[in-house]
Order: structure tokens, then C-alpha cells, then sequence
């Protein structure tokens, strides 16, 4: 066991290799490297694998004995200050590995498939193999320092996987994006460190909680400062879990390929903010009011969250608003001291949402054989209906995760956040009705989006040459693919030469490469969906790949049975609470109460309130949208039932307010578009033209002056000796004279 521990510091860098050897891959030997690219996806998740197994392994032990260990070494030691590194074993870093690892393994065997005819495969599985490396290094961290060199090689791997797409303007932008809102984070947290260590003379957690314990205790603290810090310290877990106000970021970040939204902004980067609250939890519970500020900013983030996903029409735009709300409600629970409810919610939403996100991958693989590579149509929700009589395994997954996501019991989220909804009622009224309102709103927000995705008929249809309503697709790969005879024999609008394909981002063609040609598949042959129809081509869209649907299979497998980790019961003698038997030595160090249990007919008394709020919001979903298809302003049978109120007019400008301010984000983005981004450019221009026209204007005043003076001297210099003595002479005379006025 303690061998186990000893080595637990080469977990963070058993992914490392992947990144490493693919690059000496495409620097040495490029072509084998692309020839042999698909062999990639083996030792990433293979390497994966050997972390999840070691990290369970010390979960079980961290049950078992209930123990934190921690080992540390000397980096660098200058007379009073001392840089140690070195990594940190207890529950919170067992729970982080096991998510990980375990999501990650998935995804990325998702990823092989979904990638698996993008130009960009193996720069794909390097950029995640990496991100993966530094999330692991991030949890395992022992100090403050080290967490914030992992905390930025986790913001730089997200930056690259955003802007994957690179050479599309609107990914471009994405990326930026979630890079300066990041820095503004990261800005605050680099501040808190300093200060923190200012107070304390250390980054370690163990010297700086029992540090600051005793200050306080003996009152030898500026408290106005320690509260500054804590702040500067909490801003980073705003940026990074795209809380209120610094959440811009988050949906823009969909623009990546849907793989990096499931296990990035779903299940591990979102979740490194919660993860450093947690982690610095025994400091924020010390000064009240910062734990009054992160519930306040977690209970504006649930609603802002949920409020934002009602009239998205972009699928993944919506489960974007959805993690926000989500990651609110963590969020919430750490500021109430609900350590272990705000972890056990973590580790439920994470599979949950990691589910909904591979499934509208799923669906968009689909759409995009219907209507080719367009985010604009093949993420649009109110394009879609019907795709449950043809992507039936996508759709009971994505059902499911649903249903968990709204809380219906017995699926992971119900526990989980119930219990939230519970400690609320005990903290603050006023934020409890608000996180039960939400609740509902969740519910009939995520119905919409299964309502309008698989219900009803199929809305998109789109014409050949010849008038016949059939699909048309383009390529879904950077490579392109090649159109057989057939088609061109059928579709000669679609002719082109044997060397040209359909491109990925424009309709112009381009060559391609002896390497990309073994890659290159029939154009009516899609290895994501089969073989189709040649007579009536792309019709309907098709089922995923088994590949892709075994990875939401086991998802959907832990949807269902995660939640049993943490049922706050114990009947009979049998203890079902096994996260607080993991959590055990975390919530001694917070001084509470490591036990919680209550009987049956209590839990189902608690549980009734909240499920009934779920299917409140679910019928109310169906209610709107299960009889119409169209964008949220549709309410054709809403109106008939209140076409007799005397306020009608009223009704329709409440809708429309609620959905103007949905679909437009709340209009903060306007907002910060407005006060920051045209003033930050303003300034910039201004400091341009003050640069260059005053700056740059008296450096190039001093260069013309020497240049004229120079050339007037030039013609002075004739070569004759007589005209130098006359020069001369002239200049003597000159001095002589003033000499004279002046002295005499």
C-alpha cells in the first residue's frame, strides 16, 4: 500500500509519452506518422486505463484506512524561502483521477471514430493525451504554485482544443475568447497566491490552513486583507467553472468538436474551479463573508444558467447553459459548507452531462449526413423532430441522461441534488425557492431540447437538381471524399475532376495529398453510419457507429448506478453512504459532521417536493412543445387557451421579454462588447496614434534633421583649400565679434 503511495507522482505523467512521440512522429518521420495514424488512439487510452486502475486502487484504500498522504521535495531553497513540489493523495484528489480517467477513457474511445476522417486526428489525440497530463498534475498538486503551472497548461490545452477548427473565423474567435476571460481569472488567482503566501511564508495546504488557524485565532491578522485574498483566490474558480459574471466564455467554447465539450467542459476543466474551492474550502470557511459571496455568486449562476438554455436553438449551445447552471448549484453547495453534497453532485452531473453531450455529438454526426457540414443546420434544434424513428440507441441514451439531469429519481442527478435543494431550505429561504424554481426550469429546458430533437417529423428536406426531395451531403472531413461514378452519373451538378474533393469548409475544391488518398472513403459510404441507400441517398439520418454508441452505453450504465455511492440511508445496518466513508478524513479537517443519515419516509417527504417541481417543468415542456416544432415564440396553443384573458397583450410581452433575453444571453455579452472590448480597443488605437505620431514622430524628426543638415554640409565641401581658409576665417571673425559684445 504505502509502495502504491510512493509512486503515486508518476500518475500525472503516464499520458505524457503520446503527446511527445507524435511529435517526434511528424518531425522525423511524417509520412509513416500520418500513414499509421489511427494506431494513436490505442496507447491514449490504453495509457489512460493504467491511471484509472491505479486511481481506483487508491480510492479503495482511501476507504479503507481513511488516510491523507502527501510527499513533498525541495526545489529550489534561498536563505528564508523555500519552493518545495510534490503531490497530495486524499479523498478529494481519489474522486478527481477516478473522473478523469474514467470519462476520458470514453471520450477518447468516442473520439476515434468521431475524428476519425478530420486532417487534425493526430494533433487531436495529442492536445487531449496532453490536457489530460496536465488536469492529472492539477489535482495531484501539493501547493498553490503547482497548482497554478497546471492551472495555466490546462487553460493553454482548452485554448488549443476550442480553436481545433482553427482555420474557421468563428473558432478563432472562440478560443480568444475563452483565453482573456481565463486571464482575467487567472490574473486574480496569481494575486491570491502571493498574498496568501505574504501572510503565511507558504504555498503548502496543510502549512497554510494550520497557519492561518492560529492567527486568527490569536487575532494577529489584518482580516480586511485575508478576505482580499480569499476573493482574489475565488476569481480563479469564476473563470475557469464559467460562473457569473466571467461565463461568457463557456458556450462560445462549443465551437470545438463535440468529444472536447464532453470531457472539458462537462466533466474536468469546469470542474477545476469547483475542485480549488474544495480544496481551499478550510480557508473560505473561516471568513463568513466570502462564504456568503461564493453562495451568492453560485445561486445567480443557477438561475442566470438556466434562465439563458430556454430559447437556444444550438444543441450544444443549450447543454453549454445547462453545465453553467449546474456547475451554480456546486457552487451553491460549497458556499453553504455542503462539502460533501457539492462533490457528490460533481461526480453525478459529470457522467450525466459527459452522456448528453456524446449523444448530441451522435445527433449531429447524423444531421450532418442529411445536410453536410453546416453548424448553422446540423446543430439546430428546430431543424430536427422525428430522429427517434432513426437514431433510436441515441435517443434512449440522450433520454436518459435527460431524465437524470431533471432529477427524476432513480438516476444519478436526483440524489444528488436533492440533497442540494434540502441544505438550501436550511441556509436561506430566499435561495432555496430560487434553486427549486430552477430546478423546474432545468426540467423543462432539457425535455425541450429532447421534444424538439426526437419528436414529431422530421423537419429537413432538401432538393436535388431534378426536383425530388432528397438529402444532399457534403464531406464531413478535412481530407474530402471522393465521388464514385455513380453519383456522378446521377448527380452531375456534383461532377468534378478525379483528383478534386468536396472541401470541408467551402465549396471550392482543392487536391489532396498521396498520404490523405488510403484514407479517403466512397462518398456514399460514411464509416460513422454505413452504407446507404444508393437510389435515395441520405434520406433520413442514420444510426452512430457502434464505437461511438458502446462509449454512451457505458455512460448511460453509470447514469443509472452512480448515484447509489452517496444515499444518505442506513437501514438495516447496511451503509449505503460510501462517499462520505471516502470523504471522511476531508470532512474531519473541515470539523463536520462526517454522518447525515436520515429513514425512508424522511428522504421520500424531501424527494416528493423536488420531483414533483421536475415533472412540473417536464409537462409544461411537453405542454409547449410537443405538438409544434418550431422556435420558442411558437405558442399557438398556449395563445388559444389564453386567447379569452383580458390581458393578452401583457402575455405576449412577457413571453417575448423572457425569450429576447434568452436567446440573446441575457444581453451581458452586448454588455461587455460595449463597456470592455470597444473601450479596450479605443484605448489601443489611441496609444497607436500616440505611438506613432508622437513617439515615433520625434525619433523621426531627430533622423530627417541630421539628414538635411548632412546633405546641406555635403555641398560645402568643394575640395579647394582656399574656400575651407575662407570658411574658416569667417567662423573666427564671427567668434571674435561675440567674443568682444560679451566680455568687453
Amino acid at each position: 500500500m504505502e509502495y502504491a503511495y510512493q509512486y503515486s507522482w508518476i500518475i500525472p505523467f503516464i499520458p505524457l509519452p503520446v503527446p511527445m512521440l507524435i511529435g517526434v512522429g511528424l518531425l522525423l518521420f511524417p509520412a509513416a506518422t500520418k500513414n499509421l495514424r489511427r494506431m494513436w488512439s490505442f496507447p491514449s487510452i490504453l495509457l489512460l486505463s493504467i491511471v484509472m486502475i491505479l486511481s481506483v486502487y487508491l480510492s479503495i484504500q482511501e476507504i479503507n484506512r481513511s488516510s491523507i498522504y502527501q510527499y513533498v521535495w525541495s526545489w529550489t531553497i534561498n536563505n528564508d524561502f523555500s519552493l518545495e513540489f510534490g503531490y497530495l493523495i486524499d479523498p478529494l484528489t481519489s474522486i478527481m483521477l477516478i473522473l478523469i480517467t474514467t470519462v476520458g477513457i470514453l471520450v477518447l474511445f468516442y473520439s476515434d471514430n468521431y475524428m476519425s476522417h478530420d486532417q487534425g486526428y493526430l494533433r487531436f489525440f495529442a492536445y487531449m493525451s496532453f490536457f489530460n497530463t496536465s488536469m492529472l498534475g492539477l489535482v495531484t498538486s501539493s501547493n498553490l504554485i503547482q497548482i497554478y503551472i497546471f492551472w495555466e497548461l490546462v487553460g493553454m490545452c482548452s485554448y488549443l482544443l476550442i480553436g481545433f477548427w482553427f482555420t474557421r473565423p468563428i473558432a478563432a474567435i472562440a478560443c480568444q475568447k475563452a483565453f482573456v476571460t481565463n486571464r482575467v481569472g487567472d490574473f486574480g488567482l496569481l494575486l491570491g497566491i502571493l498574498g496568501l503566501y505574504w501572510i503565511t511564508g507558504s504555498f503548502e495546504f496543510r502549512d497554510l490552513f494550520e497557519i492561518l488557524n492560529k492567527l486568527v485565532y490569536n487575532n494577529q491578522l489584518n482580516f480586511l486583507f485575508l478576505t482580499l485574498c480569499a476573493f482574489f483566490l475565488f476569481t480563479g474558480a469564476v473563470a475557469k467553472s464559467a460562473q457569473f459574471p466571467l461565463h461568457v466564455w463557456l458556450p462560445d467554447a462549443m465551437e470545438g468538436p463535440t468529444p472536447i465539450s464532453a470531457l472539458i467542459h462537462a466533466a474536468t476543466m469546469v470542474a477545476a474551479g469547483i475542485f480549488l474551492v474544495a480544496r481551499l474550502l478550510p480557508l473560505f470557511i473561516i471568513i463568513p463573508y466570502i462564504m456568503n459571496f461564493i453562495s451568492l455568486i453560485g445561486i445567480v449562476t443557477v438561475l442566470l444558467g438556466a434562465t439563458l438554455a430556454l430559447a437556444q436553438k444550438d444543441i450544444k449551445r443549450s447543454l453549454a447553459y445547462s453545465t453553467m447552471s449546474q456547475l451554480g448549484y456546486m457552487m451553491l453547495a460549497l458556499g453553504m459548507g455542503s462539502y460533501r453534497v457539492a462533490l457528490f453532485h460533481l461526480i453525478t452531473h459529470a457522467y450525466s452531462k459527459a452522456l448528453l453531450f456524446l449523444g448530441s455529438g451522435s445527433i449531429i454526426h447524423s444531421m450532418e449526413a442529411i445536410v453536410g457540414y453546416s453548424p448553422d443546420k446540423s446543430q439546430n434544434m428546430v431543424l430536427m423532430g422525428g430522429l427517434k424513428k432513426h437514431v433510436p440507441i441515441t435517443k434512449t441514451a440522450f433520454l436518459v441522461g435527460t431524465l437524470s439531469l431533471c432529477g427524476i429519481p432513480p438516476l444519478a442527478c436526483f440524489w444528488s441534488k436533492d440533497e442540494i435543494l434540502n441544505d438550501s431550505w436550511f441556509y436561506s429561504p430566499i435561495f432555496a425557492i430560487i434553486a427549486c424554481s430552477t430546478a423546474g426550469l432545468t426540467a423543462f429546458y432539457m425535455f425541450r431540447i429532447y421534444l424538439l430533437t426526437f419528436e414529431g417529423h422530421f423537419n429537413v428536406h432538401f432538393k436535388n437538381y431534378s426536383g425530388q426531395k432528397r438529402g444532399s451531403c457534403y464531406s464531413i472531413s478535412l481530407w474530402g471524399k471522393k465521388i464514385p461514378k455513380t453519383i456522378k452519373s446521377n448527380f452531375p451538378l456534383l461532377t468534378m475532376n478525379n483528383n478534386e474533393r468536396i472541401s470541408f469548409f467551402w465549396n471550392k475544391t482543392y487536391q489532396i495529398d498521396g498520404n490523405g488518398k488510403k484514407m479517403i472513403c466512397p462518398f456514399i459510404i460514411i464509416p460513422h453510419f454505413g452504407i446507404l441507400d444508393i437510389q435515395n441517398p441520405f434520406s433520413y439520418p442514420p444510426e452512430s457507429d457502434n464505437t461511438m454508441l458502446f462509449s454512451m452505453f457505458i455512460l448511460v450504465l453509470f447514469t443509472c448506478v452512480i448515484g447509489v455511492i452517496g444515499i444518505p440511508l442506513n437501514e438495516e445496518g447496511i451503509d449505503w453512504d460510501i462517499l462520505s466513508k471516502l470523504l471522511n478524513p476531508s470532512i474531519n479537517l473541515l470539523h463536520q459532521n462526517s454522518k447525515n443519515f436520515v429513514d425512508w419516509s424522511e428522504f421520500v417527504t424531501n424527494a416528493s417536493f423536488s420531483v414533483s417541481i421536475a415533472f412540473l417543468g417536464i409537462f409544461i415542456a411537453g405542454f409547449l412543445y410537443k405538438p409544434i416544432y418550431s422556435s420558442f415564440l411558437n405558442l399557438n396553443l398556449l395563445n388559444s387557451f389564453v386567447k379569452r384573458v383580458s390581458n393578452r397583450i401583457l402575455w405576449d410581452k412577457i413571453i417575448n421579454v423572457i425569450y429576447d433575453w434568452s436567446y440573446n444571453r441575457g444581453y451581458i455579452d452586448a454588455f461587455y462588447t460595449i463597456s470592455f472590448t470597444r473601450n479596450i480597443r479605443g484605448l489601443a488605437k489611441l496609444t497607436h496614434s500616440f505611438d506613432r505620431r508622437v513617439i515615433d514622430g520625434i525619433t523621426n524628426g531627430f533622423g530627417l534633421t541630421s539628414f538635411f543638415l548632412g546633405e546641406v554640409i555635403k555641398y560645402l565641401g568643394g575640395g579647394r583649400i582656399s574656400s575651407y581658409l575662407l570658411f574658416y576665417l569667417f567662423f573666427v571673425l564671427i567668434f571674435l565679434l561675440i567674443y568682444f559684445f560679451l566680455f568687453n
